[in-house]
């Protein structure tokens, strides 16, 4: 250990962003933790001061500066303000520039070299700011046997990989996280394995574009090959999920695997970001509609019981009402489970930013509202099919004779929930009987409980994830 370190034992680590950057702050917290530092709740009381930031969308953007500019005002003598992430790595010295205080700016691709930063930081002849931002190039594989998992209560979310290859239009993520990386699948096995063995009863497999995963080491199809692995190495795993899907990339093998192993998850994240060609090649995603209305059609064939959630972005540039009308009818003839829906966020550098027929916010958000409303019912149809069967439910939270959790349909943070009579011990997988559903979540009771769970409740305590419902890539 660093001898720099001897007298700088505390930290205080803020995560902002998607669940990949609640990922990349535990990895730190390992990393810090290893060398003799203690994790402190309230800034005053560490000696290191780590923002972990978002740089995807501007309100995310302003987030981040306001939390940062708060802990510099309140910087006692001797104390390191850092930013870290997706802001320090687009913004670098501007990052600086707007919050005066920040000692050290370190970006997404060399998250690892943090103890080694901080040492530069403490050995400093001066008081200017240090940077480590290159600017060129992928993550580095090499991660130095770092878990690249964040555990929330009984659920872990998994990383199998880092950048994105893919070239939409509005998006940033290439630009701050450079092309893709996956990690080996020997690798995301072994740490599945660890995780189990801790007690993490569901996997969420989360990358830029999980359905990319392998490319870059020379597999075809990869992600069918890694969930293959991952359901015959930890067999009792009870949920593996599949997050950020892309269009055009859901293969046959993919569908096969989904339905063929009871421990993958009847759930999938496929965000299409529009149901209209012409918006979609604006866009640079993919546009062919009779695929996904295909794909959509097999995923329901070989798993009658999938929960399909999707996002779009309304208010793209360019963005007719036809064109947003054609997106409603499409919302409403595909039904799909779960809807996220956000207005276009302006990007400078993107190719969007250059694309002529910006909208106004009021028209944006006049859409977000009709879509969100188009959807509304559809949820609500979905939720009362549900009545009277019986679902296992995680249970996540109690309190006031009531107990919360969620299905195999629900994601953490961004899905629906389950309000469950009586108090039951967080951790556990309970059969619960759906009596009633609202437009979003459901009610239920719970049936006996298998004597499994009786027998071996789960003791991790439930930490609230601090991840924000922004767009997927």
């Amino acid at each position: 250990m660093p001898r720099a370190f001897a007298s700088r034992k505390r930290y205080h680590l803020i995560t902002l962003g998607c669940a990949k950057n609640v990922v990349d702050s535990a990895s730190m917290a390992q990393l810090l933790e290893e060398a003799g530092y203690e994790s402190v709740d309230r800034p005053a009381r560490a000696d290191v001061l780590i923002v972990n930031t978002c740089g995807f969308i501007e309100a995310a953007r302003q987030e981040s500066l306001q939390v940062l500019r708060e802990l510099a005002a309140r910087k006692k003598k001797g104390q390191l303000l850092i930013a870290a992430g997706c802001l320090a790595q687009r913004w670098g010295a501007r990052l600086v520039e707007e919050v005066p205080g920040i000692d050290g700016v370190i970006g997404t691709r060399q998250w690892m070299d943090i103890l080694e930063f901080m040492e530069a930081l403490r050995g400093r002849s001066a008081p200017e700011p240090l940077f480590h931002l290159p600017e060129e190039g992928p993550i580095r594989r090499e991660e130095r046997g770092v878990l690249r998992a964040a555990v929330q209560g009984v659920s872990a979310y998994l990383k199998i990989a880092d950048g994105c290859r893919r070239p939409c239009a509005f998006c940033a993520i290439p630009l701050i996280k450079g092309p893709a990386v996956s990690r080996p699948p020997e690798v995301i096995w072994a740490e599945a394995r660890r995780l189990v063995d801790q007690g993490v009863r569901e996997l969420i497999l989360i990358a830029q574009d999980t359905t990319d995963y392998g490319h870059d080491l020379g597999m075809r199809d990869g992600l069918p090959t890694l969930i293959e692995g991952l359901a015959q190495r930890v067999p009792e795993v009870k949920w593996i999920r599949i997050m950020y899907a892309y269009p055009g990339a859901i293969s046959d093998r993919l569908i096969e695997g989904m339905a063929r192993y009871p421990q993958v998850a009847h759930y999938l994240d496929l965000p299409l970001q529009h149901g209209h060609p012409a918006v979609l090649r604006r866009m640079r995603r993919p546009a062919n509609i009779e695929w996904v209305y295909r794909t959509i059609e097999k995923l329901r064939k070989a798993m009658p019981d999938i929960a399909i959630r999707t996002t779009f972005i309304v208010g793209y540039p360019g963005e007719t009402e036809e064109e947003f009308e054609a997106l409603i009818r499409f919302l409403q003839d595909l039904e799909f489970d779960r809807v996220g829906c956000f207005t276009y966020s302006y990007e400078p550098e993107t190719p969007s930013a250059r694309q002529p027929g910006h909208l106004p916010e009021e028209v944006k958000q006049e859409r977000y509202e009709r879509l969100m409303a188009a959807q509304q019912p559809i949820s609500l149809r979905k939720n009362q099919a549900l009545v009277g069967k019986t679902l296992e439910v995680l249970i996540e939270g109690v309190g006031d004779g009531l107990s919360v959790g969620r299905t195999y349909r629900d994601a953490p943070e961004i899905d629906g929930l389950v309000l469950v009579e009586g108090e039951w011990p967080v951790g556990q997988f309970l059969p619960v009987r759906i009596t009633g559903a609202m437009t979003y979540d459901l009610i239920g009771v719970v049936e006996t409980a298998p004597s499994r769970d009786r027998e071996t409740p789960f003791r991790i305590p439930l930490t609230p994830s601090p991840i924000p419902r922004h767009p997927s890539p």
